[in-house]
């Protein structure tokens, strides 16, 4: 067995030092010796032959169980220079065993009605609210930021992101806004604060978010602006000028798309936007981490545009913007992560050592597939009317530059303020 290990492995790695410890205390090192060194240690059999043949779900659990020790460097360090290398692991054939029987079964591990979802929502979101403090920005954003220049900091990067999202949507002051999967709400209250938006209404699964999102409501007075529920997307009625999800479509699952897309177009008016920011994989369908799936995000799953496109020309809506962000994700994990290990005693304080473990490998093996691989995020901007949106995308910049002067105060607001191109929702209204 350790000869096999040391085989695979002086395969895989071709590039960089990995020193590998075995259970028995034999030691060995692949790679080409360049670049700093990574060290690990396996403390038993069983998991030394769980990351040989299911590396997918048993390199993580083996870390997280405290059965792979990473001696020298970081767990993410190891990740980074595992998915660095040339060779895919699925060209081993042995390794491909695990995946025929979980492709087979994606679409039942995507199963998600409304009774699985609330309980997949659950295990993720409902958990311990004080652990999310310890990572996201104060205004609890758990998606991808938007790294304009690169070297912005967490705060800059949420609040860009949830500018860059209004400036597509081109809400105007009586629009009905809906935000399917809302979180703790504050992206609603951006839209309602900033852009003016007079009637936003937000929902979600989970029970945490909801109380939080409605206290917060309360908290800035915008009770007749902005309201939060507790609802699935097929449950809603009523008609909306402007739609937004953000990272809930991950959520939804392969067989539900023409569901989601529908239920879109139909709560969509006729003069509607919608803005669907979603992460997304370059490459073509395939299936879920088995470890995210069974330890992070039950029913997940990242979809190809291959997958998403047909579903949306299924339900009568147009594409009138497609934008990919590429390492901006790569990016905002990285910041969870290093804010989320600075404060790694209070984790464990609300759980435990284990669990600390477990979530620094989701935050790190979550980066690396997005620095490494093949994970992005998409911008869908889809509408109902060709002419319903701008016909460039220079309007985005020019109502990006606007919101950024509103978001520094009523002052601000001047529609004359030098540099600024007043008002572009309001023109496009009324050509409408």
């Amino acid at each position: 067995m350790e000869k096999l290990l040391e085989r695979l492995l002086s395969r895989i790695f071709t590039r960089g030092t990995l020193a590998v410890t075995t259970a028995s205390g034999h030691r060995f090192t692949v790679g080409d010796q360049s670049g700093e060194a990574v060290a690990v240690r396996f403390t038993n059999w069983k998991a030394q032959a769980g990351v040989l043949f299911d590396p997918d779900l048993k390199l993580g659990e083996a870390y997280t169980e405290g059965s792979l020790v990473v001696e020298q460097g970081t767990i993410a360090d190891l990740l980074s220079l595992a998915l660095s290398q040339d060779l895919g692991l699925r060209r081993l054939w042995w390794m491909a065993l695990p995946f025929a029987p979980r492709h087979l079964l994606r679409r039942r591990q995507q199963a998600n009605g409304q009774k699985r979802s609330k309980e997949n929502v659950s295990r993720h979101y409902d958990l311990d609210a004080s652990l999310y403090d310890l990572f996201l920005d104060t205004d609890r954003q758990y998606s991808c930021g938007h790294f304009e220049n690169g070297d912005e900091d967490l705060e800059e990067a949420q609040l860009a992101k949830k500018r860059h999202i209004a400036a597509k949507l081109l809400i105007g002051p009586n629009d009905r806004v809906l935000d399917i999967g809302c979180g703790w709400g504050g992206l609603a209250l951006y839209l309602a604060k900033t852009c003016d938006a007079r009637h936003v209404t937000g929902i979600t699964l989970s029970e945490e978010q909801l109380k939080i999102a409605s206290q917060r409501v309360r908290a800035d007075a915008l009770d007749d602006q902005v309201n939060f529920a507790l609802s699935d997307y097929r449950n809603l009625v009523g008609t909306f000028d402007r739609i937004v999800s953000v990272g809930m479509f991950e959520h939804v699952g392969v067989d539900h798309y023409d569901t989601f897309f529908r239920k879109c177009a139909n709560l969509l008016r006729e003069k509607g936007v919608m803005v669907l920011h979603a992460i997304g994989r370059s490459d073509p369908p395939g299936i879920t981490n088995p470890w995210i799936a069974k330890h992070i995000f039950p029913g997940g799953y990242i979809p190809a545009l291959s997958e998403v496109f047909p579903a949306i020309e299924r339900a009568g809506l147009l594409v009138t913007d497609v934008e990919i962000l590429r390492l901006h994700y790569a990016d905002t994990l990285r910041h969870w992560r290093t804010r989320f290990l600075e404060r790694r005693e209070a984790a464990a304080r609300l759980y435990d050592e284990r669990f600390v473990r477990l979530w620094e490998y989701y935050l790190a093996a979550s980066e690396m597939a997005f620095r490494k691989q093949s994970m992005m995020v998409f911008q869908l901007q889809l509408a109902k009317r060709q002419d319903i949106v701008p016909r460039t995308r220079s309007y985005i910049a020019r109502e990006e530059a606007r919101l950024r002067h509103l978001e520094q105060g009523p002052i601000m607001a001047n529609p004359e303020y030098p540099g600024v191109s007043y008002d572009l929702r309001t023109r496009v209204m009324e050509r409408n």
